[in-house]
């Protein structure tokens, strides 16, 4: 898990994005600001994103940009209800690569904030536009 939060410096915010979305946890305080830049058919073309979490959220923004490109907005939110599903319910493990990375969190509920943020960060860019002037 942690191997992977020294990725996040390969996905900086992105200048001139124009989508943008921020997800905070009520439980830890970590915070998450993400930017896409989309692609041709509204889909993720490209993220990036400033990070300020515990290693969890870390690991989960990592394992979220690994995978994000090419995903619609659908996937995404898909995917979202899927991990609380998975977090909350006990359910199955969520349909998104490299995920297993953080499942020894899924244990610690404080920590369930930190694992959604990125997705909870892209609904929101994915569903707003953020003014470019």
């Amino acid at each position: 898990m942690l191997a992977a939060t020294v990725e996040l410096a390969n996905w900086p915010l992105l200048d001139g994005a124009p989508l943008h979305g921020r997800a905070r946890s009520d439980t830890c305080g970590s915070a998450l600001e993400l930017d896409v830049m989309p692609d041709g058919t509204g889909d993720i073309g490209q993220v990036g994103m400033q990070v300020r979490a515990c290693a969890v959220g870390q690991a989960s923004a990592a394992i979220f940009a690994r995978h994000a490109k090419g995903r619609s907005p659908m996937d995404i939110a898909h995917t979202l209800d899927e991990i609380v599903g998975w977090l909350k319910n006990d359910g199955p493990m969520p349909d998104w690569p490299d995920l297993g990375l953080i499942a020894p969190a899924r244990e610690h509920r404080g920590r369930h904030g930190a694992i959604l943020l990125p997705w909870k960060a892209a609904l929101e860019a994915l569903s707003t536009s953020r003014s470019l002037g």
